[in-house]
């Protein structure tokens, strides 16, 4: 099978979320197809991390740690900005095109012999298929260990099928309620369903109701809870006061600041900036001192730089102005919660900066309350969509951001790419443009401008 045929066959499947929630939540017939391919997945220990936001960011970095520790490390994230493979890396690079293709063929027949036989109703869904090709691959490949973000919830997801050394729940909001439940206290209950009996749970203190079911939930399995809260440095008045730029221009924007890790003191200095990274990197440092404790050779040296070498694309990234071209910001703020941290995070560093907004955004979000977060900031505002059949059209993005955009100067565009090429023309050279609403609206603009993932 080619590797065009094999991402074919997995797009013909559906999107992740499209399938019925009887189909994408049973664990059973993920654990069916698993065991009809040897359990792949417990052929190298794990950790998992779930939340809301700031999971991706959690997962990259203690990755990037336990690289830099000695260990071959498997990181399995969703979703992709540009590419498929993206998901599925091994200390640092991505599956290769062939390497995909032949155990997705691997795991494709599979999966249809068990239906065949009828051991499954139905064939599994994308994110159960791409899940067990991620397994299956860092299983061959030997990895020492893997990280491995969940997709959605927790509880029934397909990745918590594995016995994770370690489990992370980072920040908990409301998104996905269709899928989840409508508050926070029930979305977190489905978070929480990745710790275990007599496990290890790394958190932090957040959201009251998220607290009260993520501490119960730990004293109801009697489960080790490590709290995160001694790596997090003090914000007052806000994170700004960490970031520092480069010696030139185009040197991005680094975090940089004294941490205590391991008995020594260390110099933090990640790429990813704003005060919600603070605590994802102080979720991922605390998961490897565990993991220290566990047997694996981390270091203050190696946190300090795993830290160091993180790279997670589209996470407050900066793209530094050229010539006649604006200074560029991508985020894929997808949900309130994240357009909240977007826009301290702009707030704190572009504030006498005119800004130029392409947005775009799945219908399925909360497009009203992002737009009510972020537009205000906006001196010029340009509308897309990208090419995804969830995509909002520009004007479901103006019906549903009414309240806000009636005195904004508001225009439309048919695609990223000419939303793009609109905003940095009216940016100018001393401007900044940022893009965000979506992952995929912020991985075609990265894609047009030839941006490395």
């Amino acid at each position: 099978m080619s590797y065009e045929t094999a991402i074919a066959r997995m797009y013909a499947l559906g999107h992740e979320l499209a399938n019925t929630p009887s189909n994408k939540f049973d664990l059973a017939h993920m654990r069916v197809l698993l065991a009809a391919l040897g359990h792949p997945e417990k052929r190298f220990p794990g950790v998992l991390i779930a939340g809301t936001n700031g999971k991706g960011s959690t997962a990259a970095t203690l990755a990037s740690i336990l690289r830099a520790s000695g260990s071959r490390t498997g990181l399995y994230t969703s979703p992709h900005l540009v590419r498929i493979n993206e998901r599925i890396r091994i200390d640092g690079e991505a599956i290769s095109d062939d390497d995909f293709a032949q155990i997705h063929d691997v795991v494709d027949r599979t999966a249809e012999r068990l239906v065949g036989e009828h051991e499954l109703p139905w064939h599994p869904s994308f994110f159960e298929m791409l899940t067990a090709l991620a397994f299956e691959y860092f299983a061959r490949r030997r990895v020492d260990i893997a990280v491995l973000e969940v997709g959605m919830g927790g509880r029934l997801d397909a990745t918590n099928v594995i016995e994770p050394l370690v489990s992370v729940i980072t920040d908990i909001a409301l998104d996905h309620q269709k899928f989840l439940g409508e508050t926070v206290a029930e979305i977190a209950r489905e978070k929480a369903g990745i710790i275990r009996p007599g496990g290890v749970v790394v958190t932090l203190p957040q959201q009251p109701q998220a607290n009260d079911v993520i501490g119960n939930t730990i004293l109801e399995l009697d489960a080790r809870a490590v709290n995160a809260v001694p790596y997090v440095p003090p914000v007052s008045p806000a994170s700004a006061q960490y970031v520092v730029r480069g010696k030139t221009p185009s040197d991005p924007p680094v975090s940089r600041y004294q941490l205590q890790v391991l008995g020594k003191e260390i110099q933090v200095e990640t790429p990813l900036v704003g005060r919600h990274q603070l605590r994802n990197l102080a979720l991922a440092v605390a998961a490897a001192e565990e993991l220290s404790k566990q047997g694996f050779a981390v270091t203050a040296e190696s946190i300090e730089q795993g830290i160091r070498q993180t790279r997670w694309p589209g996470r407050f990234q900066v793209l530094a102005a050229t010539g006649q071209a604006p200074e560029i910001i991508f985020d894929v703020a997808h949900n309130p919660a994240g357009t909240w941290a977007l826009r301290s995070a702009l707030s704190a560093h572009y504030e006498d900066r005119p800004l130029t907004f392409v947005f775009g955004a799945l219908r399925d979000k909360a497009i009203g309350e992002m737009a009510e977060i972020l537009f205000p900031l906006a001196d010029r505002i340009i509308l897309t969509h990208a090419e995804n059949p969830r995509s909002a059209t520009p004007e479901e993005i103006r019906r549903a951001a009414k309240r806000v955009s009636a005195d904004m100067q508001i225009e439309e565009a048919a695609d990223v790419a000419s939303a793009l090429d609109r905003a940095k023309s009216a940016a100018g050279p001393h401007g900044v443009v940022v893009v965000t609403g979506s992952i995929y609206v912020v991985g075609e603009a990265m894609h047009a401008l030839g941006v490395k993932v």
